[in-house]
């Protein structure tokens, strides 16, 4: 039988672990939401004052993002947002190209009203969010509909290396719906990702999820003012 101090113990660690969660979530709200800008020096003192906490958790919670591709730490000079260079973010776009393909391959074979349900309302509400050329909350509910989509096959690894490779991606992603026109024709093409993965249709449902990050990753380039870097 355990002992009290060591049940005050194990209490104490999940309670950090929470503040740490907490913690890593403001900041990643913060990245995300473009409120702070790539290449920005995070300090821990700063955010520890700001959210109520001490350094600890915010320290632990830079290290989760770390991980999760949002932020780079340099010995002695401090953390910072990740700026990704376009030809990185290029790679990126292909690895997510056949990641999602396979995707929605998988999703067609198991479409059923339980899992189309929750991705139809995301898609009327990234609609309803082009209407009203509301970038901020488009891109918010972009990342859920693509995490929604990974979330439904039920592989906790894959959800997780799916997710850093959009936090990555997420500076040109917000670019890349910058303007009411784009958030449209986006809203368009998620639209018909749910049709195509709906049908039963493999072929059609990974097509569909290809196009779809084929059509960012060539806005991307045009919003670089470029062509693709040599392979």
């Amino acid at each position: 039988m355990r002992s009290d101090a060591e049940v005050a113990e194990t209490i104490e660690l999940l309670r950090s672990r929470s503040l740490v969660t907490a913690v890593q979530q403001a900041i990643e709200s913060e990245i995300l939401s473009g409120r702070i800008d790539p290449g920005a020096k995070l300090v821990e003192a700063a955010f520890a004052e700001r959210l109520g906490v001490s350094r600890g958790p915010v320290r632990e919670a830079l290290r989760m993002l770390e991980q999760a591709g949002l932020v780079r730490q340099e010995k002695n000079r401090g953390t910072y947002v990740r700026n990704l260079a376009l030809g990185e973010a290029l790679e990126i776009f292909d690895l997510r190209a056949m990641l999602e393909e396979s995707v929605g391959r998988e999703l067609a074979r198991r479409a059923s009203d339980d899992l189309l349900k929750p991705v139809r309302a995301l898609v009327d509400a990234l609609e309803r969010a082009a209407r009203e050329e509301r970038a901020d909350r488009y891109h918010g509910l972009n990342l859920e509909f693509h995490d929604a989509l990974v979330r439904a096959l039920g592989n906790a690894r894959l959800a997780e290396v799916y997710r850093t490779l959009t936090n990555e991606l997420s500076l040109f992603r917000r670019r890349n719906l910058a303007q009411p026109r784009l958030l449209a024709a986006s809203a368009s093409e998620h639209r018909g990702i749910v049709e195509a993965i709906a049908s039963g249709d493999v072929e059609a449902a990974g097509r569909a999820m290809r196009a779809h990050v084929e059509a960012s990753r060539e806005r991307t380039i045009r919003n670089q003012g470029g062509a693709s870097p040599a392979a």
